[in-house]
């Protein structure tokens, strides 16, 4: 099956989640804003079009059925693409450590738009500034040392004792954090051997580091979920 991946030009952003499995797996999908703009994804978001009606990208169109919200997307692509266990507790465990990812990726959107997401960074500074450093100083090391204790008691290699789309997630939000944080990801190295381990591993995997060294992977960039402002990261 070809698959077609809706998300916005110019960025990362949730859809690089979606996107990292399907080049993993090296499934046969389209781009579609991409190749066509933007304006591609609004039949969908009012409801014009045949399936599901999403909120927002990032979502896939499979055939005739319209899935959005990473979580699903990956839920649904993982059996097929053979990047989830088959058991159902198993799948289960996967959707479950995604979600968490999920609200781990909330909380470093909100940290840049404390306020709201319609303001302008510049127009919310001083309120970003308290909000990064309570995530540098106590939800990073929460979020990542839970992860780091998941790996730890399924083998210390895999979120899941085998590869999986949890794995690539968590390559790719350890990824935008060194970006966005590179001072308090340094600092927090030592605590995280297994999940760095596992994040150069990933960017091993053929087809990762082929998909890695193409122009199809944008850099990531202050338009994005995670954004570079020196002024909100330090060390602690």
């Amino acid at each position: 099956m070809q698959y077609a991946l809706y998300y916005w030009t110019g960025i990362q952003g949730r859809g690089e989640f979606v996107r990292l499995a399907l080049e993993d797996a090296g499934a046969d999908y389209i781009d579609m804003a991409r190749v066509h703009g933007d304006a591609v994804m609004q039949p969908f978001l009012e409801g014009r079009n045949e399936g599901a009606q999403p909120f927002a990208p990032p979502f896939l169109k499979a055939g005739r059925q319209v899935i959005a919200q990473v979580a699903a997307i990956l839920d649904f692509l993982g059996p097929t693409l053979d990047l989830v266990p088959q058991a159902a507790s198993r799948r289960m465990q996967a959707l479950q450590l995604q979600l968490t990812i999920a609200d781990l990726v909330a909380e470093v959107h909100d940290t840049h738009h404390p306020i709201a997401a319609s303001k302008y960074y510049e127009q919310q500074k001083t309120e970003a500034r308290a909000r990064a450093a309570s995530l540098r100083s106590e939800r990073l090391p929460k979020f990542l040392g839970y992860f780091e204790q998941v790996m730890a008691a399924n083998g210390g290699r895999h979120a899941l004792r085998e590869h999986s789309y949890v794995d690539l997630s968590l390559f790719q939000l350890l990824s935008g954090l060194d970006y966005m944080f590179p001072r308090r990801m340094q600092a927090l190295g030592p605590t995280l051997p297994r999940l760095r381990a596992l994040q150069e591993r990933v960017a091993k995997r053929p087809n990762i580091a082929a998909y890695l060294a193409s122009e199809r992977r944008l850099p990531f960039n202050t338009n994005g979920i995670f954004r570079h402002y020196p002024e909100l990261d330090a060390e602690r």
